[in-house]
């Protein structure tokens, strides 16, 4: 495996790679890798011939009052793990290669960045639709996977591809969970062993809306409470938002008809934890 940290010698490996008709695969990550990002790899080692691993803490991406100077960074660990699943190139660009003196240039999407984690984190969504940009222009992918857990964050990189014409193939890859259904995240290395018992309560909640669609529940107000009394059950847990939505536009749906793209963001602790689960309206039997 090759690491490479200046950004002109990774669009370099990948011009070349491309001229002798490699086909190029990306997964970018901010490091602390799990059995999550480890799923990511392997998805996107199937849908190519050379594969890249980016490896960057971006600041943009966090607010003043932000986790960013205690975000955790094994690298030695990260890149054992990419080397274990055959991993082609890692990247690892620094802080000042990224965003060097004089760097002006913001990439924003106002649609799908308003709403929840964007009402949240005002200053997130346009630090992730740059820095992504920026990857995309570096590493120069054929497809790139990103993780369902961030559902908001793949559709708007799905978004930032078709608007600007990046002609980059996104997968979502499907969220991994821990065995007590909690999304795998980097973050839930700081919650105590008390708050991680906790945890799971986020995921809860969603399959209690899903359940309640697949029973036939359609109105929004209804399928939010019920999502809302479960999270009551744990008052430890304070609620950043929850949400029934259209999957392909994120707005508030008043009435699921086909299907729906269920939020939810929480704080345990000083942890924020996100979470999401698709669920679609059981078909409508015919009578006989």
């Amino acid at each position: 495996m090759r690491i490479i940290r200046p950004p002109k010698t990774m669009a370099a490996w990948s011009q070349r790679l491309h001229r002798e008709g490699v086909t190029i695969g990306f997964v970018p990550t901010m490091g602390a890798l799990h059995d999550g990002h480890r799923a990511l790899i392997r998805a996107a080692r199937l849908q190519c011939d050379a594969l890249v691993v980016s490896i960057f803490v971006n600041p943009t991406q966090f607010a003043p009052t932000e986790d960013l100077a205690k975000y955790p960074r094994p690298i030695a660990k990260d890149r054992a793990l990419c080397r274990a699943e055959g991993v082609d190139v890692c990247f690892e660009p620094g802080v000042t290669a990224m965003y060097p003196e004089g760097f002006d240039t913001v990439v924003t999407v106002p649609g799908i960045a308003r709403r929840w984690e964007g009402e949240s984190r005002p200053h997130h969504f346009a630090g992730v639709a740059t820095v992504v940009t920026k990857l995309f222009g570096m590493v120069r992918p054929d497809i790139a996977v990103f993780g369902q857990k961030d559902f908001q964050q793949a559709a708007l990189v799905q978004r930032v591809i078709d608007d600007l014409s990046l002609g980059v193939k996104l997968i979502v890859y499907p969220t991994v969970r821990e065995q007590d259904g909690l999304a795998m995240s980097s973050r839930n290395v700081y919650l105590s062993a008390t708050e991680r018992a906790l945890a799971p309560i986020l995921n809860k909640s969603l399959q209690a809306g899903a359940a309640a669609i697949k029973d036939g529940a359609t109105a929004g107000r209804k399928i939010h409470a019920v999502m809302t009394q479960v999270l009551r059950r744990e008052p430890a847990a304070a609620v950043d938002y929850l949400a029934v939505c259209d999957p392909d536009t994120l707005t508030p749906l008043e009435s699921v008809r086909d299907r729906a793209i269920l939020l939810g963001a929480i704080r345990i602790g000083h942890v924020r934890l996100i979470d999401n689960v698709v669920v679609r309206r059981p078909a409508k039997r015919e009578r006989r």
